[in-house]
């Protein structure tokens, strides 16, 4: 009898737990989605809905739906699910969404809109008008814990992945590619907490990866807090914007990336035109790998009071005629730079420098100069992995906060931190 009175009393003790969490006693459902399927069926395996924008207007929190393979009109998704009971689209290998959804007059195929705790996962989405994938909030009411993940965004017509004031965003394991006009993977609006990891971003027409706070809109004109890793970025910037362009980002962290080939610069931080106290400011940049194309601008560019940022451990290289990093007066204060692999030329207010008069300002003390081919494998393969005798191996210093590389190799594997985003292996396997 103890035993089930205390059951007894213990049941509504967690009823009003899990209430407070948001999180309700009704059973999480599974839905499907298939071409075949008819909207006034149940949404079972055995008898799908047919549309993803039925789906979307039907969940509730903990609730999934599987998206089978097909060809598929977008969805305006407007419910919400919670922190602990997030709402899940999952599409199937060959699940493929060509065109906005019905409600979506922007002209984004998938649109979460003013709704929380939306997972995204698993489609092809193409031939968008504007976003393949979007996510919106409001200055007073963001868009809080969206993830979008392991999808392919290709030929949209100007983003592959846009969000706006979305706070606590995800977007990981992704590949954004051949987006018409700008971005690969936008992130707008002062939103904080964004965390961008393990995506294939290319041949976009601007930025492989875009993080502007749009200090001119609503909102505090900042974005705080955001994590930028893992990701290989290449063969973007034909029409202008960086590999990883940054606009009024603040206390964030930008590691273990790979970089090359692209045609403007690799990592730029700014204030999008809108004061120096809107600059990209006190930032770690560290562990990546930028090769830039020939025609491509400096590996790393700080201007217009982009203070307070490190740069270290990273491979800056370029083969034409810019360098390794770009910076002005109002952005050197705080600025920290050491232990990189760089070339022979600098900027500094839009004027040539080289490496001795870098250093003779304070910076890149302990840095190298190294020929690509010697640093790492084969760059005419694109694999930037270090060769074995690089002068990169052990020549790093120690970052505490980066245990890890781009492939989750534990660092350091040698006497010393390996410069770049790659460590080289001394026997541990990767971890991903």
């Amino acid at each position: 009898m103890k035993t089930s009175l205390a059951r007894l009393w213990l049941f509504p003790l967690w009823a009003v737990w899990l209430s407070a969490c948001g999180v309700t006693l009704a059973q999480a459902q599974t839905y499907y989605v298939a071409p075949n399927g008819s909207d006034a069926a149940p949404g079972t395996a055995l008898q799908p809905w047919a549309t993803l924008q039925h789906a979307a207007d039907q969940v509730n929190p903990g609730d999934t739906v599987i998206v089978r393979p097909g060809q598929y009109t977008g969805m305006r998704v407007r419910r919400s699910g919670t922190a602990m009971a997030p709402i899940t689209f999952r599409g199937e290998p060959g699940a493929s969404v060509d065109r906005p959804g019905p409600a979506n007059s922007n002209g984004d195929n998938i649109w979460i809109r003013n709704a929380h705790y939306i997972v995204i996962e698993g489609f092809e989405v193409t031939a968008a008008p504007r976003a393949g994938i979007a996510v919106q909030g409001e200055p007073d009411d963001p868009a809080t814990g969206v993830v979008i993940r392991q999808n392919f965004s290709h030929h949209n017509a100007r983003w592959g992945i846009f969000t706006g004031y979305a706070q606590d965003l995800v977007v990981e394991g992704n590949e954004t590619a051949f987006s018409q006009s700008e971005h690969g993977i936008y992130v707008s609006n002062s939103a904080d907490n964004p965390i961008i990891r393990r995506n294939q971003t290319h041949h976009n027409r601007s930025a492989g990866i875009q993080i502007n706070a749009d200090p001119a809109l609503e909102g505090d004109g900042i974005i705080t807090n955001a994590l930028v890793e893992e990701n290989i970025i290449y063969e973007n910037g034909a029409g202008g914007a960086a590999g990883i362009n940054l606009a009024s980002v603040r206390a964030s962290v930008i590691r273990n990336n790979l970089l090359y080939d692209n045609h403007a610069t690799g990592i730029a931080g700014w204030d999008d035109e809108a004061g120096l106290e809107f600059g990209t400011k006190g930032n770690r940049i560290v562990h990546n790998t930028i090769v830039q194309a020939a025609n491509g601008r400096f590996a790393i560019v700080l201007v217009h009071g982009s203070t307070d940022n490190v740069i270290l451990n990273n491979i800056l290289f370029h083969p034409g005629s810019r360098g390794s990093i770009e910076t002005d007066s109002d952005s050197l204060s705080g600025l920290v730079s050491d232990y990189n692999v760089v070339v022979n030329r600098f900027s500094l207010d839009e004027e040539f420098i080289t490496l001795a008069d870098w250093r003779a300002q304070g910076f890149d003390q302990h840095s190298l100069m190294a020929p690509l081919a010697a640093l790492v494998v084969s760059p005419g393969q694109a694999d930037y992995h270090l060769a074995p005798n690089s002068p990169a191996v052990d020549a790093g210093t120690v970052v505490l906060d980066v245990t890890t590389d781009l492939e989750g190799r534990q660092r350091p594997q040698g006497a010393g931190y390996d410069i770049g985003a790659y460590e080289s292996p001394k026997g541990t396997a990767a971890i991903h």
